[in-house]
């Protein structure tokens, strides 16, 4: 049973992760087992809470974006969204990712 693949769709901004099609808006449509949405949601957490420390961090003013680890991490995290959603997702998924060039190919399989 782990191993069959159900229908999910995935919003980015929220990190909602729904097997309803019209619960609310989303980007993209996966294929996934039970387990690998485990690791997309775990993704998806890890920025959430990167993305408080990014709120405290944005009341230094010192620190430049660029010099930023919690930023680094968070990009490196949605790197790795990015190419789950296009190794699991419809041809739709993986044109749309293909075309924003943000992958290479040992970003995705």
């Amino acid at each position: 049973m782990e191993g069959n693949k159900k229908t999910y769709y995935i919003t980015l901004g929220s990190g909602e992760i729904s097997q309803s099609a019209t619960g609310s808006t989303w980007n993209f449509k996966i294929e996934a087992t039970d387990d690998e949405i485990i690791a997309l949601r775990e993704y998806f957490d890890q920025n959430y809470s990167t993305e408080w420390q990014n709120f405290y961090r944005a009341h230094v003013p010192y620190v430049q974006y660029h010099y930023d680890r919690e930023n680094d991490a968070y990009d490196d995290t949605m790197k790795k969204i990015y190419g789950m959603i296009y190794d699991l997702g419809d041809d739709e998924a993986r044109k749309h990712i293909e075309s924003m060039g943000i992958l290479t190919e040992e970003e995705h399989k």
